[in-house]
């Protein structure tokens, strides 16, 4: 499972925990301009905007995980496993398969008003990549400098989601969780008025009892609600250092440890990254589980006119300083 998060000081950032049980040998990887798009079932985009994500790349594909292009916008695709629905081609509709979405839109869109005009005519279809490649259960954070929203390809449809809280995570729904928030009207970063009996002297014996019932579990609700506290109540200064670092202790919050969240057949699932894209600059941070110092590759150093992807592989071993 992941968590999304989108996060503004003086800048605007995107990015996102990927909580799985095996890496796929992911990079982060530059698409530039020129960069020939191929389609399976609608037609080749050879121009279209810049981009830099994560992606595992095969045959000269990136498959990404997630992106921000040349404008900002930017784009995560979550697991939705038992919700996701891919469709049959439709015919007047532009069949898009859900590994090509993210380039679809971030190629030809430079907001999410713009994509949310693609998303009209838009068929998510069932091609898998490859027999070794099959399609996973997705649903999709899109993100702007000044919205957000969430895509959901359920059986009766597409639905498009307004994002206000700017976080999404896995199952169920984006509709249920963001009313799921009311549970948790009452949580606070302040310590809390004794409301429970005024005739008896209820002492507010340390700091943080105000986050009473804030949920401390796992699970894609609960992490939902433990982002959104979080981003909401984020307090961070507005250099670059300064955002960078408060957005990844935010998906600090959610992240998954090793050995606590076994699967169904005996591994484990954990964060094998975290990522921080700065919006306006296009500067691509991350860590990985055994790296926790912040690697950065920024889309402008590069020949954004070339016709080839770009990668970088992970620096995956823990960046130790010495003091003595």
């Amino acid at each position: 499972m992941c968590t999304a998060i989108t996060y503004s000081t003086k800048d605007h950032y995107f990015g996102r925990n990927l909580d799985l049980n095996v890496s796929y040998h992911e990079q982060v990887t530059i698409t530039p301009r020129n960069y020939p798009f191929t389609y399976r079932r609608v037609g080749d985009v050879p121009h279209h905007y810049a981009m830099i994500g994560m992606a595992t790349v095969v045959d000269d594909y990136p498959l990404y995980y997630e992106a921000t292009n040349e404008t900002g916008l930017s784009m995560a695709g979550l697991n939705f496993p038992g919700n996701a629905d891919f469709k049959p081609e439709a015919s007047g509709l532009d069949n898009v398969t859900p590994f090509e979405f993210i380039p679809w839109i971030l190629g030809q869109c430079a907001t999410v008003g713009e994509a949310k005009q693609r998303l009209e005519t838009i068929n998510l279809v069932n091609i898998d990549f490859s027999n070794e490649l099959r399609l996973h259960p997705l649903h999709w954070m899109i993100a702007d400098q000044q919205q957000s929203i969430v895509v959901e390809p359920l059986k009766n449809g597409l639905r498009v989601y307004d994002n206000p809280v700017g976080v999404l995570t896995n199952n169920p729904s984006f509709d249920y969780q963001l009313f799921n928030l009311n549970d948790y009207r009452h949580v606070s970063t302040k310590l809390p008025d004794n409301t429970f009996a005024k005739a008896l002297d209820l002492e507010a014996y340390c700091l943080g009892l105000g986050g009473h019932g804030l949920p401390g579990d796992l699970s894609s609700t609960s992490r939902f609600v433990r982002a959104t506290f979080a981003r909401f109540n984020s307090v961070a200064g507005t250099t670059e250092s300064e955002s960078v670092s408060q957005f990844f202790k935010l998906l600090d919050t959610v992240m998954q440890t090793r050995g606590l969240n076994e699967a169904a057949d005996g591994t484990f699932e954990y964060t094998i990254y975290s990522s921080c894209c700065n919006m306006d600059r296009g500067i691509y941070y991350y860590q990985t589980y055994e790296n926790s110092q912040i690697t950065a590759v920024s889309l402008f150093n590069e020949d954004l006119d070339g016709t080839r992807l770009i990668a970088y592989p992970l620096v995956t071993g823990q960046q130790i300083h010495y003091a003595n």
